[in-house]
């Protein structure tokens, strides 16, 4: 494919890097990421992947935009309450650059729908806020051998890691299990600074597009912290891959996929 004038320049701060240049944003123009929740963390993310060309954006969210959202839901505005949130989300990405393909899914994330969702992907970014999301896409995905960024906000802290199935542990080797429902207080019980969405969202959007060009070291094998009150990064390294793990050992001992009990007061994903 040959670049258009308004391409060259659209992405000619990414074409003068030598680690991207021309056949770099071709890939990320050629690739498809899937984003699994349109709020604090899959807004940044999702405005950062349509900035950099990511042909193909898939946006799975089943909420509407509600006021309490714009503290740190940065795609969506005040004149967007009450309309869907993929299909803000879209709008959006679209605005910034029309070059792109945005796919919207109006649905929750189930055992029953998330591999047809996962499937045509290349990278998916789980931006998701509760134990049971986490655990079936990070299952899912594993199972589908599609590389997956995690991450979690709440207060002033967050965290992510990349997990790219056969070459290092997934989100369940190394937390194991979800908490029994209610045990861990969500972002809508005990809050949650709104920049660190950006922060944590904007460094999943980079992990993928490091995936897809293909420079630098993805976070595989490492949970990476942050502290936004001392801040503070601290890059932890994993146990190896599939040692014990139910799901990525060579034997595992969950062969399928479980919807799990979600707490009362959990936010749906993508809050």
């Amino acid at each position: 494919m040959a670049f258009t004038n308004e391409q060259l320049e659209r992405y000619s701060r990414h074409i003068i890097l030598k680690e991207i240049g021309v056949k770099g944003q071709k890939k990320l123009l050629n690739s498809k990421v899937l984003i699994i929740g349109a709020g604090g963390l899959g807004a940044p993310a999702a405005l950062y992947l349509a900035a950099a060309g990511v042909g193909t954006i898939g946006i799975v969210d089943a909420d509407v935009v509600d006021l309490s959202n714009l503290q740190r839901q940065v795609i969506h505005s005040t004149n967007d309450i009450g309309k869907l949130k993929v299909e803000s989300a879209k709008e959006s990405m679209l605005a910034i650059n029309p070059d792109i393909t945005v796919n919207t899914y109006h649905e929750f994330v189930t055992s029953e729908n998330i591999k047809d969702l996962i499937r045509d992907y290349d990278f998916v970014i789980d931006g998701t806020d509760n134990f049971p999301a986490k655990f079936l896409i990070n299952d899912a995905c594993v199972q589908e051998r599609k590389p997956l960024s995690h991450a979690g906000i709440i207060r002033f802290k967050g965290q992510l890691m990349t997990i790219v199935p056969g070459e290092g542990p997934c989100y369940r080797c190394v937390f194991k299990n979800p908490p029994p429902p209610e045990a861990v207080p969500t972002c809508k019980q005990a809050g949650v600074i709104g920049a660190m969405g950006g922060v944590i969202g904007s460094l999943q959007a980079m992990e993928a597009v490091k995936y897809i060009t293909g420079v630098g070291e993805l976070l595989v094998g490492y949970l990476l912290t942050y502290d936004a009150l001392t801040m503070e990064f601290r890059k932890v390294k994993l146990p190896a891959r599939g040692k014990g793990c139910a799901v990525c050992s060579d034997e595992p001992t969950i062969t399928e996929l479980i919807d799990y009990a979600q707490a009362a007061c959990e936010w749906h994903p993508g809050d």
